[in-house]
């Protein structure tokens, strides 16, 4: 199983995803003079499990469900969260 499985695994496993989009641009830092091979991830997730949550609390759920995959293999982590609604009007 590769990295974006496990990532969509771990997730699914808390939030319940209507849409899950993971992009990895690792690549665009694989020169840096202080790269340490963990990945550079973004991630859109759409989930009617956000209602009424605020963004903070979003995050800290799916940072939750990534669990010890933050700390030991992904280095930086930019996240989307939307409700189906938001998700329309952002898509429309």
């Amino acid at each position: 199983m590769n990295a974006e499985e496990t990532i969509k695994n771990k997730i699914s496993k808390y939030i319940d995803l209507i849409h899950f989009d993971i992009r990895d641009k690792t690549g665009k830092h694989i020169h840096h003079r202080n790269f340490d091979g963990g990945l550079h991830l973004s991630i859109i997730l759409v989930s009617d499990g956000f209602l009424g949550l605020p963004l903070l609390n979003r995050h800290q759920l799916v940072y939750k469900a990534l669990g010890t995959l933050i700390k030991n293999e992904i280095h930086a982590l930019s996240i989307k969260t939307y409700t189906s609604e938001e998700w329309e009007n952002q898509v429309s």
